[in-house]
C-alpha cells in the first residue's frame, strides 16, 4: 500500500484510511521491517516570520532519510502533550531545508501543532546551536493534520546546514493519535519533553531519551554542493544494526564520507532505506499496509519517491534465505531483484547490486541455505541481474574460510558486520558505477 501525500487544504475529512497494525517486531537482528510510498516533496512559500522562504538557487536533494518501519508498540494514544526531538545526520549541506513527516501506520489523523528544525550544538545532544532554530510551516500554516496512511512535506526554511551535521527535527502533537509511525533501529539517541518545547533551543527539558525516530522520514536541502542523491535499499545490514550507536558508522554513512571527500566522486546525498529484516519477495506481517513489507512493495516509496535520486544501491536477499519459510530456489530471489531493476530503469536509473555476504556460524546457518546464497551470488556476478555489481561477499569474507566473515569484519553474530566491516562495504563500491542514467541491457 502506497503512502499517499496528505492534502494540506484542510479538507482532510474526505480522506479515510483503515490501517491494521498487527506488526511483528522480531529479534533485533536481520529479522525485522515494514513499508509505504513517498511522493516527490513539494515546496510551498513560507509565510511566517519565524522561518524565511528558501532561495531559488541550487537543487533540492535528499540529505537524510529513513523508512517508516511500523507502528510503535503501546502507542495507541500516540504522545499527546509531548515534544519529540529527533536527532538525524545530514550527508550533504545546503542553504535551506524541508522535512517530511509520516503518519503511515496511524489509524486516525495526526495533528502536529508545531514543528521545528535546528542544528545540534554538538553531536548527539538535544540543544540547538545558537540562532539556528527554525519553525516549520506547512502551506504557510504552523500546524498540519496528517490523515492516517499519509505523509506531508514542510515548506522550505532558510537554514545553513553543513555537511555531516546533526539536525534536530522536533514535533509537538497536542491530542491523542496513534499508533506512532516510527523507525526502531535508529542507532541514534533522540529525545522527548513534556509540553510544547519545539521552539526551545535549550535541551534541558528533553530528559527522556529514545533509540527511535518518530514521524520524521526525510530531510531535503537546497544545495549547490550536490546534484542528486543515491538511495541504499537494504535490510539490517544497511540499517546498520550492529554499528556503534551515535557514531554514524553504518555502511551508508561511510559511503557518504567517500562521496564528500574523494576526488572524481559524484557529489550525492546518501539516503539510508534499510529496514531490519527486509526481504525481496515476501511481506513479514499482516495488515494494510503490511508489517515488514517486501522490497517489491516498498520500492516506489523508499527508492523511486525520494528527492533527486540519481542512483540506487541494493543490498537484499539474505532474509529471503534465512527467514522461514526459507526461499531455497535462488532463481526466485534473483527474479525478484530483476523486477526492482526494471522499475528503476523505467525511471532512467541504473542500479548497483551487492552480493550476499557469508553467515557461517550464525544460528540460522545450514549448508543448504549457504548453497542458495552462493547460487544467488553467482547469478549476480554474471551481470544478468544488476547494471553493476559491488561484491560485498568477496570484500568481507575470510579467505581461509569463504563461508564466514573475516573476524575483524564480524560484529560477533557472524551475520552483521562490525564498524570496520561497514567501512569495508563502502570501500568495495566503485563510485563510478553511481554515475550515468542509461539502463544496461540485462
Amino acid at each position: 500500500m502506497a503512502e499517499r501525500p496528505a492534502s494540506l487544504s484542510g479538507k482532510n475529512s474526505a480522506l479515510l484510511a483503515a490501517l491494521a497494525t498487527a506488526v511483528v517486531l522480531g529479534s533485533t537482528g536481520i529479522y525485522v521491517g515494514f513499508s509505504g510510498s513517498d511522493d516527490t516533496l513539494a515546496a510551498a512559500s513560507n509565510k511566517t516570520r519565524h522561518s524565511a522562504s528558501a532561495a531559488s538557487a541550487g537543487n533540492w536533494v535528499g540529505t537524510w532519510s529513513t523508512s517508516p518501519a511500523g507502528p510503535e508498540p503501546l502507542t495507541e494514544r500516540g504522545y499527546p502533550g509531548m515534544s519529540i526531538r529527533n536527532v538525524v545526520h545530514a550527508s550533504i549541506g545546503g542553504s535551506s531545508v524541508r522535512v517530511r513527516l509520516s503518519n503511515l501506520f496511524g489509524r486516525e489523523p495526526l495533528t502536529i501543532d508545531h514543528a521545528s528544525i535546528a542544528l545540534a550544538s554538538a553531536p548527539n545532544l538535544p540543544t540547538a546551536a545558537e540562532n539556528s532554530l527554525r519553525r516549520l510551516t506547512f502551506s504557510g500554516n504552523t500546524s498540519v493534520t496528517i490523515p492516517a496512511g499519509q505523509s506531508v512535506s514542510s515548506d522550505p526554511a532558510r537554514l545553513d546546514v553543513p555537511a555531516a551535521a546533526d539536525l534536530l527535527v522536533t514535533t509537538y502533537a497536542p491530542s491523542p493519535s496513534g499508533p506512532v509511525t516510527y523507525h526502531p533501529h535508529a542507532r541514534q539517541t533522540s529525545y522527548m519533553a513534556h509540553g510544547d518545547k519545539t521552539q526551545d533551543p535549550n535541551g534541558t527539558a528533553y530528559r527522556q531519551q529514545s533509540p527511535f525516530w518518530r514521524y520524521v522520514t526525510g530531510v531535503d536541502v537546497l544545495t549547490d554542493e550536490a546534484n542528486g542523491s543515491v538511495v541504499v535499499l537494504g535490510d539490517s545490514i544497511t540499517d546498520g544494526i550492529t554499528s556503534t550507536a551515535g557514531a554514524n558508522r553504518r555502511f551508508p554513512d561511510y559511503l557518504a564520507d567517500r562521496l564528500r571527500t574523494e576526488q572524481g566522486a559524484p557529489r550525492y546525498g546518501v539516503l539510508n532505506e534499510g529496514i531490519s529484516g527486509n526481504r525481496v519477495l515476501a511481506d513479514g506481517g499482516l495488515g494494510v499496509p503490511p508489517g515488514n513489507p517486501s522490497a517489491l512493495n516498498r520500492f516506489e516509496r523508499d527508492a523511486l519517491g525520494r528527492t533527486g535520486v540519481k542512483a540506487i544501491v541494493i543490498e537484499l536477499g539474505v532474509n529471503d534465505i534465512l527467514r522461514a519459510p526459507h526461499r531455497t530456489d535462488p532463481t526466485e530471489i534473483t527474479d525478484g531483484l530483476r523486477k526492482l531493476v526494471r522499475r528503476a530503469h523505467a525511471h532512467g536509473l541504473r542500479v548497483v547490486g551487492g552480493t550476499l555476504m557469508p553467515f557461517h556460524g550464525h544460528r540460522g546457518y545450514t549448508a543448504r541455505l549457504n548453497w542458495v546464497r552462493e547460487q544467488v551470488n553467482a547469478e549476480i556476478r554474471s551481470g544478468r541481474v544488476f547494471d553493476d555489481v559491488v561484491d560485498f561477499d568477496r570484500a568481507l569474507r575470510d579467505p581461509a574460510n569463504p563461508r564466514r566473515l573475516l573476524a575483524k569484519y564480524d560484529s560477533g553474530d557472524h551475520l552483521h558486520p562490525s564498524d570496520a566491516g561497514y567501512q569495508a562495504m563502502a570501500r568495495a563500491l566503485n563510485l563510478s558505477h553511481l554515475k550515468g542514467s542509461a539502463p544496461a541491457a540485462l
